[in-house]
């Protein structure tokens, strides 16, 4: 069941590279850099992800990135989901996050999928988290 949303970034993005096609569909590489909250602790983001485009016109994304709180406590997380397009150089993604912290403030991320909505245009993000109890 979709928990409550626990935290809200924007992002911009920092560098994209489009990547060999290995037999799936075209690649492309993209990392953001992601301000906001998570968990209530102001936090700073940092995202690599590498969305393939499906046969169907969706596009597959798995990425890595790490969160730095204010206070300097810090967090990884992989990500896996699925992207659409809704315009030129617009996507709306749809997924879940798995984090590893050893950080008070974030402890509550251990252990449990968060899932994320994202929409993504002109190089900017804008995303909601919610906790998947």
């Amino acid at each position: 069941m979709l928990g409550e949303q626990i935290g809200e970034l924007n992002g911009q993005t920092i560098s994209t590279r489009v990547l060999e096609d290995i037999g799936r569909g075209p690649r492309t590489e993209v990392t953001d850099h992601q301000v906001g909250t998570l968990c209530g602790a102001q936090v700073d983001v940092t995202v690599t992800y590498v969305g393939t485009i499906r046969p169907g016109g969706t596009v597959a994304g798995n990425g890595n990135g790490f969160v730095v709180t204010a206070s300097g406590q810090t967090a990884t997380f992989t990500g896996h989901g699925v992207g659409s397009f809704t315009g030129p150089g617009q996507l709306t993604w749809r997924g879940a996050l798995f984090y590893e912290t050893t950080s008070d403030e974030l402890s509550s991320l251990n252990g449990i999928a968060v899932l994320f909505e994202y929409q993504v245009a002109d190089g900017k993000s804008e995303g909601r988290l919610f906790e998947w109890k």
